[in-house]
């Protein structure tokens, strides 16, 4: 390429970025009071909701603990030195329930354990050769499952984990792409059924075994290989037998799983006009509605699935600036003046716009396509990220990784 050719390029995708840029800014002042946001410090990568509290990993390298009903920040976990990317929770007390630990895992390669009585920091492990993605805790089993970038899952045995770090128990590594998300669930035998996704599209299920010995080691069966999505899938659910992805080929995807079941309802790929990066099956949580609430671009939009064969868009909200990264339900619990119980559904999204933004679910459904954020078309914008600190400490990542980096630190 000629030093003309590459500075024409440079200079029209410099003009392009300054109109998005510009677009965002006009976008930004147009939903600043939409969904009472919660501003935080960096991006929001995971939540998970507990009662009336929103626990986040942050690109701004903490986990928070954060009030859903005041919007404040209770607790702050700082020990990570990249963005932490995922979180999860398992028993102090084994076995109660408690949820009294929290997991957290970073692009700074580590998981971190935590006690959130005293947000004290119980251990720190080395996990993986590249970023930590995901986590899944199985609790009845005593099991951590982690991803990463580096194409491996591992598994990691919780026995006496307030005495010693979590311990190696396991891996797979038949994946040729970073492992982008994780689901899985107990059997009734002691086994787990594991399902791992990847930046390709590929989504693998698994047969783990625990087997005997001083150390305790889980045994990997590859059962099938799904190749139903195009590219990245960005979140899994597994339940009810049903498998619900999102991806970025703009669609969301219900597999029956076992597949052929003959009495199991198919729902048709729900397309999208951008890459989707979050869903929520609103029928396998509390509210066990036929709704499905999916996030693409900077949109939150609501499906009506009660006819499987016919799903039916309800209603859409142009809810951030930036793309939403995650979709939660808070059920609210409060005292009504005559003593009585309050439930309100909220749905709570997350978008690398760096706020959490809280929604009616009645909201939502009286909604229409055209969003009382008014006609903005939903936008995406990566710059190329500037490299920072020594050379010699860089880790070698993929395009789609810096365009996702500078995503997570553009607005930090």
């Amino acid at each position: 390429m000629s030093e003309i050719t590459a500075d024409h390029s440079y200079l029209l995708r410099s003009a392009a970025e300054l109109e998005l840029t510009e677009a965002r800014r006009q976008k930004a002042e147009r939903t600043k009071s939409l969904g009472s946001p919660i501003q935080l410090t960096g991006n929001a990568i995971d939540i998970q909701i507990r009662g009336n509290y929103a626990w986040i990993a942050e690109s701004a390298h903490v986990a928070k603990k954060i009030d859903l009903e005041t919007g404040r920040t209770l607790q702050i976990y700082r020990g990570h030195h990249a963005p932490v990317t995922c979180l999860a929770f398992y028993d102090r007390i084994p076995n109660s329930g408690d949820e009294k630990l929290l997991i957290t895992g970073s692009w700074d390669k580590t998981i971190k354990i935590w006690d959130t009585n005293t947000k004290g920091l119980i251990s720190t492990t080395a996990a993986h050769d590249d970023f930590v993605k995901t986590l899944l805790v199985v609790s009845s089993v005593k099991l951590l499952v982690s991803s990463s970038s580096d194409k491996i899952v591992k598994f990691w045995d919780l026995t006496d984990i307030l005495e010693k770090p979590p311990q190696p128990a396991g891996s797979v590594s038949a994946h040729s792409r970073p492992v982008e998300c994780i689901a899985g669930i107990a059997n009734a035998d002691g086994s787990v059924t594991l399902f791992t996704a990847d930046t390709m599209g590929v989504l693998k299920v698994w047969k783990l075994e625990r087997e005997g010995g001083l150390r305790p080691r889980w045994r990997s069966t590859l059962q099938d290989t799904l190749n139903h999505h195009r590219t990245r899938i960005t979140e899994i659910i597994y339940d009810a037998g049903y498998i619900w992805t999102a991806s970025s080929d703009e669609t969301v995807q219900v597999v029956p799983y076992p597949l052929g079941s003959p009495d199991q309802k198919l729902i048709p790929p729900l397309t999208h006009p951008l890459p989707v990066r979050a869903i929520l099956p609103l029928a396998l949580s509390d509210l066990e509605e036929p709704y499905i609430v999916t996030g693409y671009g900077d949109v939150i939009r609501l499906y009506d699935v009660s006819a499987p064969s016919e799903p039916e868009v309800l209603g859409e909200i142009d809810a951030h600036w930036h793309d939403v990264t995650a979709l939660r339900l808070w059920v609210q619990k409060s005292r009504t003046d005559d003593g009585r119980t309050r439930i309100e559904p909220w749905i709570i999204s997350t978008s690398l716009d760096g706020t959490i933004r809280r929604w009616r679910f009645s909201e939502l459904h009286d909604s229409k396509p055209d969003n009382p954020a008014g006609q903005s078309k939903a936008t995406v914008i990566a710059p190329t990220p500037q490299p920072s600190g020594d050379a010699k400490d860089q880790v070698e990542i993929t395009e789609e990784e810096e365009r996702e980096l500078a995503e997570l630190m553009e607005e930090d």
